[in-house]
């Protein structure tokens, strides 16, 4: 089902704001992401006040970047907590990637949990070619940095990545079908972009290829969110 394919940052401030998203949204989306302001407003038990709210899969979009060691500690906390899914900086290189799925397979081995998916951040979609080229002194194509990244993540072990929706059938076919892709910077047709720079439609972005598709400020601001989450799944089937 569409709605299976969409995920909602939890992009606020308090428990309270966040633990009324998911029981107003958790019948209409596939999953909910906490993220950097959530987290550091309202702490760790943020992950059992949402569990509890009604939401069975937690991203917890960490965006780790560190070296190995650092991350692999982070990576078999994070497992113990019982989260979906969550992920690394794929620029941190092969050996953290490595060892933050190593560390979190390993952990939720010892617990009994299943392992938590873990997916790479490849290029952030406010990042746009000038920016890549001129600011990070990058050299090359976005589309190609990203698709490079994406295979490095493959090599490490990795689940999957996330990228904008206009990488998802270069990283099809470098990568394969059962590489998890996971798009931000999408938007209904006439919706504010905000800080995306790089945005396409959902149901442009799920027919080529994207697994789960980042949606926020177009639902949870919209003046009924679940009649917007519906209507989006129902673009994203046409």
């Amino acid at each position: 089902m569409s709605r299976k394919k969409i995920i909602i940052p939890l992009d606020v401030d308090t428990a309270k704001k966040a633990v009324a998203l998911v029981e107003l949204l958790k019948n209409d989306v596939a999953a909910f992401k906490v993220g950097l302001e959530l987290i550091n407003a309202a702490g760790p038990a943020i992950f059992d006040n949402v569990r509890q709210a009604g939401a069975d899969k937690i991203f917890y979009d960490c965006k780790l970047h560190d070296i190995p060691n650092t991350v692999a500690g982070a990576s078999r906390a994070i497992a113990k907590m019982g989260v979906w899914l969550f992920n690394v900086h794929c620029s941190g290189g092969f050996a953290m990637m490595k060892a933050a799925k190593d560390a979190s397979v390993e952990a939720a081995n010892e617990i009994g949990f299943d392992a938590p998916k873990l997916i790479g951040v490849t290029v952030l979609t406010s990042i746009d070619q000038a920016v890549l080229n001129d600011e990070m002194h990058v050299s090359g194509s976005v589309s190609d940095q990203v698709v490079n990244l994406a295979k490095l993540a493959q090599d490490a072990g990795l689940d999957g990545v996330v990228a904008s929706p206009h990488e998802i059938e270069l990283i099809r076919r470098a990568c394969g079908d059962d590489f998890m892709i996971v798009t931000p910077g999408v938007r209904p047709a006439g919706g504010d972009i905000g800080d995306q720079k790089r945005v396409m439609t959902p149901g442009e972005a799920v027919r080529r290829g994207a697994d789960y598709l980042v949606i926020g400020r177009p639902i949870t601001k919209a003046d009924d969110p679940a009649a917007a989450a519906r209507t989006i799944a129902d673009e994203m089937r046409s």
